[in-house]
């Protein structure tokens, strides 16, 4: 029997051992592949409660959490949606240690909370971020935006300014091996296993930018820019990467 899904998700909520948690799970993801986290969410959280500990999930309630930050209005709800994604993603670590989505979402949602943070908890946040990607990494070489997010951190610490530097080495107990070049090598090694993510593309032609190679930086940038979205912060990503761009001229 098919249950449209609007009628299933009132049996669900009225009677949550109704529908099975897979099925939950499967309507979720439905709209998770449309970008529509409210609306997943209110699939993968009665499933939550039919298994509490499931790693895999606990990562796609982060996500949607993560993303969802993209949408909200003001600083304080961006903030507070960020820390419910952190508080998942720090779940699904304890419940599934050896998962690389676990920790990969572990670092995205340190990423995405870190523009709303002071200076001492950025560096705190950076550090870690590296050790959830080297984790990541570590379990799965492949993946793609595990590499990405290890660019991003040496992009980062390359590009601090004085006074976080010095409080970045405070932190680190010594300041980490942090560089441009392994930037791009990571970057790098993210398009090579995936060639249609352009936040890959564009993070590249940034760092480029970064290191004043301009005609790198263009080409990257402008490659980048022409790519249909598809991922829903690829809007975002843009931006920046029209702004770098603008700043070349």
């Amino acid at each position: 029997m098919n249950i449209p899904a609007p009628l299933l998700l009132v049996l669900c909520s009225a009677f949550p051992a109704f529908a099975g948690f897979a099925e939950l799970v499967k309507s979720g993801d439905v709209h998770d592949a449309r970008s529509e986290c409210d609306a997943a969410l209110q699939y993968y959280l009665p499933a939550e409660k039919i298994d509490p500990d499931n790693g895999a999930l606990l990562v796609k309630i982060s996500r949607q959490y993560a993303l969802r930050m993209n949408d909200l209005p003001n600083k304080a709800d961006k903030v507070a949606s960020g820390k419910t994604a952190l508080a998942y993603a720090e779940r699904a670590v304890a419940a599934a240690p050896r998962d690389c989505d676990s920790h990969l979402a572990l670092a995205i949602c340190l990423g995405k909370l870190t523009p709303y943070i002071g200076a001492k908890e950025k560096i705190e946040a950076s550090r870690r971020i590296k050790t959830a990607a080297d984790q990541a990494l570590a379990l799965d070489p492949k993946n793609d935006y595990a590499w990405h997010l290890l660019g991003r951190w040496h992009q980062s610490l390359a590009n601090i300014g004085g006074a976080t530097r010095m409080l970045a080495g405070a932190i680190y107990g010594g300041l980490p091996a942090a560089s441009n070049d392994e930037a791009v090598r990571c970057f790098k090694k993210s398009i090579s296993l995936n060639p249609k993510r352009l936040i890959h593309v564009i993070e590249l032609g940034r760092t480029y930018a970064m290191m004043g190679r301009k005609a790198e930086a263009k080409q990257y940038l402008e490659q980048g820019l022409s790519m249909p979205e598809k991922e829903k912060d690829d809007a975002e990503t843009k931006q920046r990467g029209r702004e770098s761009l603008k700043e070349l001229s």
